[in-house]
């Protein structure tokens, strides 16, 4: 990602966009703990807290922002954290820049 690429703007605005709900945040972050197996959707609704329609409204905007991805096991439906480079692309998206316009860089980034 390039800072100075306005549709790669419009990608990072939108995927913290589906980020902008702790519940949503929540599921995220018990699926990247679950790992590269998921969790069936009944087990991610008993750790998460979020259950139901709830949780499906939830799915629905993540799988939409390819950071999550589901998956149909027989009758059992898997959810798996799908999108760890592009967490880690939107993360490195926010600090790249990191106080290019200070006299002063913070000490935790170094340039180069």
């Amino acid at each position: 990602m390039t800072p100075t690429d306005d549709s790669t703007l419009a990608e990072a605005a939108s995927t913290f966009a589906a980020l902008g709900s702790e519940q949503r945040l929540g599921v995220l972050r018990t699926l990247v703990r679950a790992g590269p197996d998921g969790l069936s959707i009944g087990e991610l609704g008993a750790r998460s807290g979020v259950t139901g329609s709830t949780l499906t409204h939830h799915m629905k905007i993540l799988s939409a922002a390819d950071l999550v991805r589901q998956v149909r096991e027989g009758r059992r439906i898997i959810c798996i954290a799908a999108a760890y480079a592009r967490m880690k692309s939107l993360s490195e998206f926010l600090l790249t820049d990191c106080c290019a316009d200070s006299s002063h860089p913070h000490k935790d980034h170094r340039h180069g």
